[in-house]
């Protein structure tokens, strides 16, 4: 992989840990003010925030097994079904909740994913 493709990577994963973080432990305390619900709505939406987190734990551990699998093919293959099962999301996301979620989300993996193919692999 390339440095850059790889860097690019590791940002959406990082992306993804924390929205796991915040979707699964701190929704509570910080649902209100970065999804822009109501304190009431917070105990009713906290339930299926902490699915959507675990949901967001499968994309980073694609992500990782990317990183980390000794085949470089099997590698790859993990790291751009991760990538573009995070650009769905991201778009879905945009589509279904809030359009800021295609940057935040989706914007910084086709920048992953034009890297690996756009840039010559030496």
């Amino acid at each position: 992989m390339l440095i850059a493709a790889k860097i690019a990577t590791a940002v959406v994963a990082l992306i993804h840990v924390y929205i796991v973080i915040l979707e699964m432990l701190l929704f509570k305390a910080r649902g209100p003010k970065v999804f822009g619900v109501s304190p009431d709505a917070v105990e009713i939406l906290a339930p299926a925030m902490s699915n959507q987190g675990l949901y967001n734990g499968f994309l980073v551990a694609a992500l990782v097994i990317g990183f980390v699998h000794a085949d470089p093919a099997v590698a790859m293959a993990f790291t751009l079904f991760g990538l573009a099962c995070v650009i769905v999301a991201g778009i879905w996301g945009a589509i279904t909740v809030n359009r800021r979620i295609l940057f935040v989300q989706a914007l910084p993996a086709v920048v992953a994913v034009l890297l690996f193919i756009l840039v010559p692999h030496a």
